[in-house]
């Protein structure tokens, strides 16, 4: 597959740490302009970045629909905002369950609804970063679970009812070097022994779906270390 598509402007949720900060440099990286929302962007470098909480899920549909017209145009989304907090179903309120399901899931859905109309004028592309706990399910991950579920649901659907007007790409990532473990319990702490992947790499497999020319689809991508338990 020929990858030559400019990036042009890359909207990136979760864009200030982790897998969107990666993201992030690898679309800067290949010429791209990253819109970087996140909840802190205190540190981001550039002016391109704006304080979003995608659970508000109103306020968010209307920073993309803004951010759309104030860059002319968006050429796509990548959705890499997420959180959770591993606890059993009954040690975990309600808030807090129903927290990491708005972030991942509804946010999700928000930011790709709102980027709909500039994608569509674009035949831009939105990569939907899912999970490998969206192909295999673990206890204490309920929320976290039944929210990637969803994401890997809703990006099929989309693909579904998107194919000929934007390119979709779903990313099954296992599990990162990033901060996203910090503050957790010990008991759900990657152990030292445990195989986790370079942020960058995932970056670099979404740039190459990113670059894609119209037509040519990469619709889902697992990426793992290849003793990885998760696939298939």
């Amino acid at each position: 597959m020929t990858a030559d598509r400019p990036l042009g402007n890359v909207l990136i949720t979760g864009g200030a740490s982790g897998l969107g900060a990666a993201v992030a440099a690898a679309v800067r990286d290949a010429g791209g302009r990253p819109l970087v929302l996140d909840l802190d962007v205190s540190a981001v470098e550039g002016p391109d970045a704006y304080a979003c909480d995608v659970s508000d899920t109103r306020a968010t549909e209307q920073l993309v629909t803004d951010l759309a017209a104030r860059y002319g145009g968006l050429d796509a989304v990548v959705t890499a905002a997420g959180i959770d907090r591993p606890a059993p179903l009954d040690g975990i309120d309600g808030a807090a369950w129903e927290r990491i399901v708005a972030v991942n899931l509804l946010g999700t859905a928000a930011v790709v609804r709102a980027a709909l109309p500039a994608l569509t004028a674009t035949h831009g592309r939105a990569v939907i970063v899912a999970s490998s706990l969206a192909i295999r399910a673990l206890g204490h991950a309920t929320a976290y679970s039944a929210s990637k579920f969803g994401v890997k649901g809703f990006a099929r659907s989309l693909a579904a009812e998107t194919q000929g007007r934007i390119g979709v790409t779903t990313i099954f990532p296992a599990g990162m070097r990033t901060r996203f473990f910090e503050g957790r319990d010990e008991q759900y702490k990657p152990g030292p022994d445990a195989h986790l992947i370079d942020p960058r790499e995932v970056a670099d497999a979404i740039v190459f779906a990113l670059r894609q020319k119209p037509g040519v689809e990469i619709r889902e991508l697992v990426i793992c270390p290849e003793d990885e338990p998760s696939w298939p």
